[in-house]
């Protein structure tokens, strides 16, 4: 019962949404209602970006994310990273509004969605995947495999809508 009470709290808790954009084929479905829950949270957004400097996609993967692309939802602060990882500055953007709980959503449940759960946890803040907003890569398409990682490193997985409002 803790745990819905905590989810409840708005001003405590964001939505961390990693890497929803056109280049990743995200579902028009998940585009909406990451929308929709923009408009009741404080939204933060990652965009992969290219930079072989940084981050050599091409030279060990064979493949480059886009150079220079936008979010597909509104966001009220903005991250670029160039790897899996989320900038650092994401982490401290969530300590200066005081957010206890981040909702993790988006392309990539099994790697890049993962990555900054790993991330969020290491800094002492309680990850929860929305998986019905999260989809996986080439690999699993659906995010189940990266659900039941999310689940078995961190416990918190919300299924469905209903989950996250408290409802039974």
């Amino acid at each position: 019962m803790a745990e819905r009470a905590t989810l409840m709290a708005p001003e405590r808790r964001a939505l961390l949404v990693v890497d929803v954009q056109a280049s990743f084929r995200v579902p028009d479905a998940v585009v909406v209602g990451i929308t929709a829950l923009s408009r009741t949270l404080h939204i933060v957004v990652t965009v992969e970006r290219h930079d072989e400097a940084v981050t050599p996609f091409s030279q060990q993967l064979g493949w480059t994310p886009p150079a220079d692309e936008a979010p597909l939802v509104p966001a009220d602060q903005v991250f670029v990273k160039n790897g899996y990882l989320p900038p650092p500055a994401l982490i401290e953007h969530f300590r200066e509004r005081a957010i206890e709980r981040v909702l993790v959503c988006g392309v990539q449940a099994e790697t890049c969605c993962l990555a900054a759960g790993f991330m969020l946890f290491d800094a002492g803040l309680r990850p929860t995947l929305l998986r019905w907003l999260t989809v996986g890569s080439s690999l699993d398409r659906s995010g189940g495999l990266g659900a039941e990682l999310w689940r078995h490193h961190f416990g918190s997985v919300l299924d469905d809508p209903e989950a996250l409002h408290g409802a039974a």
